[in-house]
C-alpha cells in the first residue's frame, strides 16, 4: 500500500469517499490524455500511464469537503485540470533538465525527442485550459494567474538570482511559484468549486503554498538519498546539471561565511568540476552530501514551512477533514518517495 492509500485508509468513510473520487479523476485523466490520434496519444498519455501520487487532485477533493457541494462535477474538473497542468509541466521540466527517468520510466523526450515532448506538454496545458473554461470566467482568471506563476517560477530558476539578491531567498521564491502555486490552486479551487467560502479558500491556499515549498525541500533531500527504483528518477540529477537545491545553497552560505568543514570543501570542489568529472565522482559526491549536516538543516526548513502551513488551518472547524489535511501536510514532508 502506498503513502496515499495509507493516509486515506486511516480516515474511514472520508478516506473511502476520496479514494473513490480519485478513481473518477484517474478515469477522466486517461480519457482526456487519449483524445488524440493513436500516435499522439503515445506521447500525451505517457506520464498519465506512468502513474503518480496524484497529490494535487487528492488535496482538491479533500478541501472540497469544506464546501457546501463537495460532490458536484466542478470539483472533479478542477482536480483533473490541476493534474493535467502538473503533468504538462513535468514534460517541460524533463526537457530542460535532460532527465532520463520520470516515475520509474524513460522520460518522454528520451522516447520521442525534445520537440515532441514539448508539444505534448503544450497540448496537455491546452486540454487543462479547456476543462477550466467550463467553470466560468472567475475560474479561468484564477487558472491563468496560476499558469503565469508556474512559468515565472520556471524562468526565475533558469535565469538565477539578480545581482545582490540572497540566493536562498531567490530559491524559496522559485519554489513558491514553481511548486507552491499549483498546489495552492488545487486547495483553493477545491473549496470554491464546492461552493465554499472565500475565507476558507484563502486559508487553505496559503496552507498549501507553504506545503508546496516544504514538499520541494523534501524532494531536495530525496534526490540525494533515494534509490532510483523507489524515487522514479536517477539520484543526483540536480547535482549533475548544477541545479541549485537547498543543501548546496546552505553549503555555499557556509563557504561565504568561512564556516565550511572539510567534507563541505570537498563537495564544493566536486560541484565546481566539469559535468564529466561530476558524473565520474557522483557516487562519492552523493555519499558526502547525503551525510552532511546541510541535509538535516534542509529537513528542518521543510518542517518549518509545514508548521506554517498547519497554522493556517486554525480557522477550520475540528473534524475529519481538518485531521486529514493535517496528515496530508506531514505526508508531504515525511515521505520516502
Amino acid at each position: 500500500m502506498n503513502v496515499i492509500a495509507d493516509t486515506l485508509a486511516s480516515h474511514g468513510a472520508l478516506g473511502e469517499k476520496i479514494s473513490s473520487r480519485l478513481g473518477e479523476v484517474e478515469a477522466k485523466l486517461e480519457k482526456i490524455a487519449s483524445e488524440n490520434t493513436p500516435l499522439l496519444n503515445e506521447a500525451t498519455s505517457h506520464l498519465v500511464r506512468a502513474g503518480g501520487k496524484r497529490l494535487r487532485p487528492l488535496l482538491c477533493l479533500l478541501t472540497a469537503e469544506l464546501g457546501a457541494e463537495p460532490d458536484n462535477g466542478d470539483v472533479l474538473d478542477v482536480a483533473v485540470a490541476v493534474e493535467l497542468t502538473h503533468l504538462a509541466s513535468l514534460y517541460h521540466d524533463d526537457v530542460m533538465d535532460d532527465a532520463a527517468l520520470r516515475r520509474g520510466v524513460p522520460t518522454a523526450q528520451k522516447l520521442y525527442g525534445n520537440s515532441a515532448a514539448i508539444m505534448a506538454g503544450d497540448l496537455l496545458f491546452a486540454q487543462a485550459s479547456l476543462v477550466i473554461s467550463g467553470l466560468g470566467e472567475a475560474a479561468v482568471k484564477r487558472y491563468a494567474r496560476t499558469f503565469q506563476r508556474l512559468c515565472y517560477g520556471q524562468l526565475q530558476e533558469a535565469m538565477g538570482p539578480e545581482a545582490g539578491k540572497d540566493p536562498r531567498t531567490h530559491y524559496l521564491e522559485v519554489l513558491s511559484d514553481k511548486t507552491g502555486s499549483l498546489i495552492a490552486a488545487a486547495a483553493r479551487d477545491g473549496v470554491l468549486a464546492a461552493r465554499g467560502s472565500q475565507e476558507i479558500a484563502a486559508a487553505v491556499a496559503q496552507y498549501a503554498e507553504y506545503l508546496g515549498i516544504a514538499f520541494q525541500l523534501a524532494d531536495d533531500v530525496l534526490d540525494l538519498q533515494a534509490d532510483s527504483d523507489i524515487a522514479g528518477k536517477i539520484p543526483g540529477t540536480d547535482l549533475l546539471e548544477n541545479v541549485s537545491t537547498m543543501p548546496t545553497l546552505l553549503l555555499a552560505e557556509q563557504k561565504r561565511a568561512g564556516m565550511l568543514d572539510t567534507a563541505g570543501e570537498e563537495i564544493m570542489r566536486m560541484l565546481a568540476a566539469s559535468v564529466e568529472e561530476r558524473r565520474e565522482q557522483l557516487p562519492r559526491l552523493l555519499d558526502l552530501l547525503s551525510h552532511h549536516a546541510v541535509v538535516e538543516q534542509t529537513r528542518a526548513i521543510a518542517e518549518e514551512y509545514c508548521r506554517k502551513g498547519l497554522a493556517e488551518l486554525e480557522i477550520l472547524p475540528a473534524g475529519e477533514v481538518k485531521a486529514a489535511l493535517t496528515d496530508f501536510a506531514h505526508m508531504m514532508v515525511d515521505r520516502q518517495q
